[in-house]
């Protein structure tokens, strides 16, 4: 058997009730690391504890927190570190997107997005890089998207926020450069999960070729992780057409990137004939 990389160590995973939290949860216990699983669905968290626990004999506790409230963060780091929860991984996984133009979208929607895309994932970042430094080890794993690399019409503020979560860590992890501690960011492009659902998106065929399950996107990040890579987007095609980007002149990104997106998805709400619900931030992001 080899060498459980992991063993030993503590991994609070956030967004952690499904898609590609889930599955890098399963990752990462897979490599001997215990976890604390974040998200707002007890439900989904316990039923997912319960199985790690059953498949991999480690530590699993499970926090319901709405990381989208301003106090969230601070309130998380209490729960773990301040009560003697040391967390040596640190996966920032929560985060939404909101398909259609900006104007469109209720402003409490964008406050939300960029809070918990953003906001929240800055500041945990901070507090537990602090706590890492001090100790001399650790890795913070930062999700952020494909999106990151373009403006996107109709996705106008998620990608944004994505673009900055790569920006961010990437300043991260240089700067953290000789105390042992590590910052990656993983740019998934479409990946099955319940993202699209919450987006309001609609796969079209383009799109439903070029979906990656949730589970090979998690072996990829935390895979990537342990090899000390700062910057990974998942799948051949997605970092290929991520290179090609550099090559076009930046007033035809925006144009680009709404063809292809209009070639593999659509607003699900105008397929069924009227508006959808929205549903409440906090879930993964893809």
């Amino acid at each position: 058997m080899s060498k459980k990389r992991l063993s030993g160590r503590r991994a609070l995973v956030t967004g952690a009730s499904s898609g590609i939290g889930a599955e890098i949860a399963k990752v990462l216990a897979a490599e001997g690391a215990g976890l604390i699983l974040v998200a707002r669905r007890r439900e989904r968290l316990e039923a997912l504890a319960d199985q790690i626990r059953a498949a991999h004999g480690v530590e699993v506790l499970v926090e319901v927190q709405d990381l989208a409230e301003p106090d969230a963060a601070a309130r998380l780091f209490e729960r773990t570190e301040g009560e003697g929860q040391a967390v040596d991984v640190l996966i920032n996984n929560a985060g939404f997107g909101a398909f259609e133009h900006f104007v469109a979208i209720p402003w409490e929607r964008h406050a939300a997005m960029m809070q918990l895309n953003m906001v929240a994932l800055t500041q945990l970042s901070w507090l537990y890089a602090r706590a890492m430094r001090a100790r001399k080890r650790g890795n913070i794993m930062n999700i952020a998207s494909i999106g990151a690399y373009s403006p996107s019409p109709d996705f106008a503020v998620y990608a944004a926020t994505k673009a900055y979560v790569r920006n961010f860590s990437e300043a991260l992890d240089y700067e953290l450069k000789g105390s042992g501690v590590r910052a990656i960011v993983i740019n998934p492009g479409g990946t099955h999960s319940e993202f699209a659902q919450v987006s309001d998106q609609k796969l079209k065929k383009m799109g439903e070729m070029a979906m990656m399950d949730a589970s090979t996107c998690a072996r990829i990040a935390v895979t990537k992780m342990l090899r000390g890579r700062r910057t990974v987007v998942t799948g051949f095609m997605n970092a290929v057409s991520m290179w090609l980007l550099r090559f076009l002149p930046r007033a035809w990104l925006p144009r680009v990137t709404s063809l292809v997106m209009a070639s593999a998805v659509e607003k699900a709400s105008a397929v069924k004939g009227g508006t959808t619900e929205q549903a409440a931030p906090g879930q993964p992001s893809a």
